[in-house]
């Protein structure tokens, strides 16, 4: 299906019937190509109010286009402006651009008028709009004498301006000598007039220069107006001035400076009128007077205010409503109000338009004899009257045209011929401006043309719009159709949209939307076509996008930004912060797929965006920076209701740095008593800027604030002023009061002293009271200094006294004091336990039982008793001067304990004392006791000596402990087999007074293992273990070295050797042949894995090995001189039975050693294989 260019942009039908779209031939701005006949275009001109700088040059813009292109000519104020007869004025070649050479001499007001540029070609003529040429204006300030203004605090004054009048008009600010903006408030503020106003003046309000200036933005110049001096006097100043040189009249108007209601000092009255003309800005002013200063309200009372387009100004003293129109025409009310009363004003808005466009006339191109219109429609306020001109003349007295008709704002054209060329113009006017439109009819005859370039690739991300181009020009105007492929297939879907000016729009482009497009125009004189190529792309993604981040200043961010993409696009990855570029900061460090800022600062804060670039598609993600930390230490303490025992605390947070202040501690630091160190006073809220905090009297405070929040505290702030609050008697007396002697004779009255901050005023001093609690004496004062102890005297014993200490200062005495119980000094116990006697629990553990000592004899606090006790000495210990003591304390007032520990069959001493603050006291006659017989010890030591080939001796030393009489002692032993178990458990009974044994008829080359111990009649003590081997045979071990070390033992082996060598030989050339090897059936059938060859280098016995036969064995294999045998010349050596250590024997033939599982060698070190085997072994294997 073909598709045919339409009116409008509408979605084609689905279906397979043709359908073909016309255009009506007039197009609205049809360009036609400048290779082309056709009447002039303005194409660029000067705005209708043209205010030019005087001190430049003059240009006045006139550019036009046409063929052939288009002569220029100028009007000024409605007359031809010759330009060739003023030296001073130039036209730009091919252009009517003027320009007004006024640097070199004339003047620019020589030059102010009404400027109009005609362009006209063959075809026609079009004019710009009329150009008001004004040169601007900054004149100075009139010079006028500025008296001081002097008024009464509290009243309201205006101070004027009064502009010069420029052009354009300046802007004004008020500002002093040193060109600093005065402050304004809802108080002072700046009118729309310039003037500035005070709603009530205050003493501040006192100065010399309240200047206003002028700045003429044009001119980039500034004017100054005369400084004005205002002095504000308070009552006493006002009666002193008054009473000394000056009447009430020279003062600046003639209110009090009592509270009063609101008044308008602008506008007057209670209503007022205001025009506006659409599109502009209303503005709408109230500024009131009044004490206290009054509050600007705005309501629109026959409707609302528009929401998007209302802003408030000047702290709610002007109303501004942007791009206004004829719907914000009403009353609106301005409402002052304070608290003493309320006033309004109404303001009545009629809102104006100079002429707008509803329809502009557009270019109109016809072919011979086709018909057309030109419409050209506007409104506005009062309605604008619509006028014609062609080629620059009023149509009423132009050049008569049959084909042309006119018809208010439109114009009718029928059967059209080439002298139908024309440009017209649409004036719309009324009292508030007009809008002038040029638009031309061109009749051409054309054939149709294709403006856009053949083969253009179009690429077009997947899921978007693809917009395939097709300019096109002819007269009449073609139809266009478009095709798909090389065979022309029709386009037969709905998903295509055609629009007016020839382009093929498909809405959501496809993968097989790829492919070759062909658009064709066609008219009554022609047809033309191009292709165009479209391609899809996959739409680039950011798959891993950057995250919201929270981090501390100090610390590093990264945020992460994965883009996936087509393969054919090159992506750019930018980062954007606020949608700015990076700081130029070396700690932004970017990659690949991060953004890495380090040691974040507070201004780093903010949106970061990963910006994703093809030169198709873009893509972005953003992610917020909050940077945190603990917060800024607060600032302008206040110190305020300052009361002897309170005062009210204020400050100002610092900043929270994006966490939220939840608490404020105060500390307070006593200048007087303790400067330099600061105690902690409260806490409150983070919501709270304001303490109420208590305090003590005497003390010269300073305060300090911290702020807290979730990451920590801040700094603190600034110390506030100091505080010295007045004396007072002291409000708390001393604590830890006690009474204790040091002497028997003694009281010493101790307490903790008050704090220089608790002493509440100068002169701290005590008053320590004391009596005894049984008597009937008065009370015993004295007043010391601010001490912490006193000693009384000449007291008795251990006596219990009452006590009370009270400060005072110079102001007055505390509150009476708690009275507390204390005691005069104690002396040594003076009567011993008695009745002391002992029950022996067992044998080591006895129970001691004594009567306790009177309280009187005491003297002092009972801490207990204690028992001596020692272990009896024999003879030979006796003769040592020290005698080791054990002491066990008792507390309190227990009259038994137990003695643990005891050492038993053991004859003890001990005696009893009993203990107070000051020592023992004497002690109780001695009591001894015995303990029972106990277990023993284990014997000291066990040793196997002198074994032989069926004995062995066994040695020991009794135990260390006996702990009693030895009965006698126990033997166990039982052998060890080769494969580590235990053989039969022989048990034997062996006298107390031996301590040597010999075990007979033992079997020989065997291990045997020991378990000995001792008996008493309390039982079996703890046991030793041991282990041993017997001997082997020794004619054996001499015929094994004999055998070992003669020649025709040596030869034999060689033989044998030989004979085995020549055998594998003979094998191994028979099997190379197919044929068998019998001997290996011998050797299978008589095989002995004892079997070892003899080496020839030194005649040992090496093991057999089929591979490594020429790792030389380890040498030196000989059987000891002193019949025993080494580690290296059995394979049963003692060593196989330890874990890693080697056996060894005593000077006497006893074995040292452990019995263990292990029986494998460990592997020879270096490249020596496992060790000779012994001479016995090799010798059995051949017997």
């Amino acid at each position: 299906m073909q598709l045919k260019i339409m009116p409008k942009k509408t979605p084609l039908s689905a279906g397979r019937v043709p359908l073909i779209l016309f255009l009506c031939q007039m197009i609205s701005a049809l360009e036609v190509p400048l290779d082309l006949v056709q009447p002039p275009t303005i194409t660029q001109q000067s705005p209708k109010d043209y205010i030019i700088d005087p001190r430049e040059n003059i240009v006045i813009q006139c550019e036009a286009k046409g063929k052939p292109p288009p002569s220029f000519s100028w009007t000024r104020n409605g007359t031809h402006f010759d330009i060739d007869k003023d030296p001073l004025v130039t036209m730009k070649s091919d252009s009517g651009t003027l320009i007004i050479n006024i640097m070199s001499e004339g003047k620019a007001e020589t030059y102010e008028g009404i400027y109009q540029c005609t362009a006209r070609n063959e075809r026609g003529a079009a004019i710009s709009n009329n150009i008001v040429i004004r040169p601007s204006r900054s004149p100075l300030w009139t010079k006028e004498k500025l008296e001081p203004i002097i008024l009464q605090n509290g009243q309201s004054l205006v101070l004027p301006c009064r502009p010069p009048i420029g052009l354009p008009p300046p802007i004004i600010f008020w500002m002093d000598n040193s060109f600093q903006r005065l402050p304004q408030s809802e108080r002072v503020s700046q009118g729309l007039n310039g003037d500035l106003y005070f709603s009530n003046v205050l003493p501040e309000d006192t100065r010399e220069d309240y200047i206003c200036y002028a700045r003429f933005n044009h001119t980039q110049t500034i004017q100054q107006k005369q400084p004005i001096s205002v002095k504000v006097l308070s009552v006493d100043e006002l009666n002193e001035t008054i009473a000394a040189n000056l009447s009430d009249t020279e003062f600046y108007g003639a209110k009090s400076n009592r509270e009063r209601p609101p008044t308008f000092l602008t506008p007057e009255g209670n209503a007022s009128n205001k025009e506006e003309l659409r599109g502009n800005i209303l503005s709408l002013e109230c500024i009131a007077e009044g004490l206290p200063t009054p509050i600007i309200y705005w309501i629109k009372e026959d409707g609302t205010l528009p929401i998007n387009r209302t802003f408030y100004r000047n702290f709610q003293k002007t109303l501004q409503i942007i791009q206004v129109s004829e719907t914000d025409s009403g009353n609106y009310q301005c409402i002052a109000k304070n608290a003493l009363g309320a006033i309004h004003h109404t303001i009545s808005v009629t809102v104006k338009a100079a002429p707008y466009w509803i329809m502009e006339p557009q270019n109109l191109v016809l072919s011979p004899g086709d018909d057309g219109t030109l419409i050209c429609r506007a409104n506005g306020n009062p309605k604008p009257r619509i006028s014609w001109l062609s080629n620059g003349v009023p149509i009423e007295i132009a050049p008569d045209d049959p084909s042309r008709k006119i018809d208010g704002d439109t114009v009718i054209f029928t059967n059209v011929q080439e002298r139908s060329s024309a440009v017209y113009q649409c004036n719309a006017s009324n009292e508030y401006g007009y809008l002038l439109a040029n638009a031309f009819v061109n009749v051409l005859a054309e054939p149709p043309r294709i403006l856009t370039s053949a083969n253009t690739l179009y690429q077009v991300i997947a899921n978007r719009p693809a917009l395939l181009d097709c300019a096109f020009f002819g007269s009449p105007l073609p139809t266009i159709e478009w095709f798909k492929g090389d065979k022309g297939s029709a386009l037969r879907d709905d998903i295509y949209i055609l629009h007016e000016n020839g382009t093929l729009e498909i809405p959501v482009a496809q993968k097989e939307s790829t492919g070759t497009y062909t658009c064709v125009a066609r008219n009554k004189l022609g047809m033309a076509k191009n292709e165009v190529n479209l391609e899809i792309k996959d739409p680039t993604r950011i798959i891993k996008q950057p995250e919201y981040a929270i981090v501390q200043r100090g610390s590093t961010v990264s945020f992460e930004c994965k883009v996936k993409h087509d393969h054919t696009l090159i992506p750019t990855v930018t980062w954007l912060k606020e949608n700015r570029e990076l700081p130029t900061d070396e700690r932004f460090t970017v990659d690949k797929d991060h953004l890495v800022v380090a040691d974040v600062n507070d201004d780093d804060g903010g949106t970061y965006t990963c910006v994703a670039n093809t030169t198709l598609d873009s893509v972005s993600a953003s992610a917020v920076l909050s940077v945190v930390d603990v917060p800024n230490p607060p600032f302008d303490l206040e110190l305020t209701d300052q009361l002897d025992k309170s005062v009210q605390l204020s400050w100002t947070p610092g900043d929270d740095n994006n966490s939220p202040i939840t608490k404020f501690i105060i500390e307070y630091e006593d200048a007087m008593h303790e400067a330099g160190l600061w105690h902690h006073q409260t806490e409150v809220p983070g919501t709270q800027t304001t303490a109420q905090l208590k305090l003590s009297p005497y003390v010269n405070y300073s305060f300090r604030v911290m702020a807290e929040n979730s990451l920590g505290r801040s700094s603190p702030s600034e110390a506030s002023e100091q505080y010295l609050t007045k004396a007072a008697e002291p409000d708390k007396n001393p604590t830890t009061v006690e009474g204790l002697g040091s002497e028997p004779d003694n009281l010493v009255i101790t307490w903790k002293p008050l704090s220089g901050f608790e002493s509440n005023g100068p002169g701290l001093q005590y008053k320590v009271s004391w009596r005894q609690k049984d008597g009937d004496d008065e009370w015993t004062s004295v007043v010391v200094a601010n001490v912490s102890k006193y000693i009384v005297s000449g007291t008795p014993t251990f006596v219990p006294y009452l006590i009370k200490v009270q400060a005072l200062n110079d102001v007055g005495f505390a509150p009476e004091p708690a009275v507390v119980m204390g005691h005069s000094g104690e002396d040594l116990p003076m009567v011993a336990p008695g009745n002391v006697h002992v029950t022996v629990v067992n044998s080591t553990l006895a129970e001691v039982h004594w009567d306790p000592v009177p309280l009187k004899s005491i003297r002092g606090h009972l801490q207990g008793y204690r028992i001596y006790y020692w272990k009896a000495q024999s003879s030979s210990q006796r003769n040592r001067r020290h005698i080791e003591k054990k002491i066990l304390t008792f507390q309190g007032s227990k009259t038994h304990g137990m003695l643990p520990g005891l050492e038993p069959f053991s004859h003890y001493t001990l005696n009893v004392r009993v203990v107070n603050g000051k020592g023992e006291g004497p002690a109780s006659p001695d009591r001894g006791f015995h303990t029972p017989e106990g277990v023993p010890s284990a014997p000291s030591t066990l040793k196997i000596v002198n074994p032989t080939l069926d004995s062995l001796t066994l040695e020991w030393d009794p135990p260390s402990h006996p702990n009693g009489i030895l009965t006698e002692y126990t033997l166990k032993y039982q052998p060890i087999n080769s494969t580590h178990e235990l053989g039969p458990l022989v048990d034997l009974k062996i006298p107390a007074n031996k301590t040597r044994w010999t075990l007979k008829n033992l079997n020989f080359s065997t291990r045997y293992k020991f378990y000995f111990y001792a008996q008493t009649s309390a039982g079996s003590g703890s046991q030793i273990t041991e282990e041993a081997v017997t001997t082997v045979d020794e004619a054996m071990a001499s015929r094994q070295v004999d055998i070992a070390t003669q020649g025709w033992f040596i030869g034999l082996m060689c033989a044998v050797a030989l004979l085995i060598l020549i055998l594998l030989i003979v094998c191994f050339i028979r099997r190379n042949k197919g044929g068998k090897y019998p001997v290996k059936e011998k050797e299978d059938a008589h095989a002995d894995p004892e079997i070892q060859p003899m080496k020839e280098d030194d005649g040992t016995f090496g093991e057999y090995s089929d591979a490594e036969d020429h790792k030389p064995l380890k040498k030196g294999s000989r059987t000891p001189s002193d019949r025993t045998v080494k580690k290296e010349d059995s394979d049963d050596s003692l060593v196989d039975y330890g874990e890693g250590v080697n056996g060894q024997f005593n000077e006497d033939g006893s074995f040292i050693g452990q019995y263990s599982g292990k029986k494998e060698k460990e592997p020879a070190e270096g490249n020596e294989s496992s060790e000779a085997p012994s001479p016995v072994n090799a010798m059995n294997s051949f017997v």
